[in-house]
Parts: C-alpha cells; structure tokens; sequence
C-alpha cells in the first residue's frame, strides 16, 4: 500500500465537521483507522454531486489530508474539482447535514447537493 501523501490546505475541514465525523464514527461503530472519503461524481441538476462516505482502503492515486486525528481520503479528479474546499457541519433552521463551501463551484442546485464548474 502507498504511503499517505499530505496535502495542505487542498481541502479543509471545520472543527464542526471534525466532531460530527467523529460522532458518526463513534455512533455506528466505525473503526478509528477508516477515513472518510470525500469525492464528486457525475450526475445531479447542476452536473457534479458530493459525495461522502467512510472507507478502510486507501486507493492508488489518493491524497490523504489529516486533521485534529480525521484523515480524509480524495481521489485525483475530486480533488480537481474540490481544491480550496472548506467541509462544514450545518445543524441550523435550513437543515441538517454537511456543507460543501467550493471556491470552484459556479453554479449550484436549490438542495446545495450538487454543483458546476
């Protein structure tokens, strides 16, 4: 397995995202060692949706980004698209759930989960 590359500052991510990260971890039993991978793929009204999840395995090609003991894993092309992204946790009247902040989004949907370049 390739060993971690560290990339400063491509992605970031809130000490509110950090707990809820945590959280769910903690909640649903999910091992330390997993990290939470952060990507986009095709599909959605705007072009690219985000997604989330959490995975064991880092991937050939992965940039691995840690902070205050969360690692998150991106693939090459995410990162293209999510380079300067700031990852927040909103629990406010609006709604619930993960924020996406992308410097590089030009367009977004009315639900925020996907977006254009």
């Amino acid at each position: 397995m390739n060993e971690p590359i560290a990339i400063q500052n491509e992605i970031d991510i809130t000490e509110k995202a950090i707990n809820q990260v945590k959280r769910i971890k903690s909640e649903n039993s999910i091992p330390d060692e997993y990290g939470l991978r952060v990507g986009v793929k095709g599909g959605g009204c705007s072009g690219l949706t985000y997604q989330l999840g959490f995975d064991g395995e880092q991937k050939e090609g992965d940039m691995v980004i840690e902070k205050d003991g969360i690692k998150l894993l991106v693939d090459g092309k995410s990162l293209f698209y999510l380079s300067g992204t700031i990852l927040d946790f909103s629990d406010g009247l609006n709604g619930k759930g993960f924020v996406f902040n992308n410097p590089n989004a030009k367009k977004t949907c009315g639900c925020g989960e996907s977006f254009g370049v």
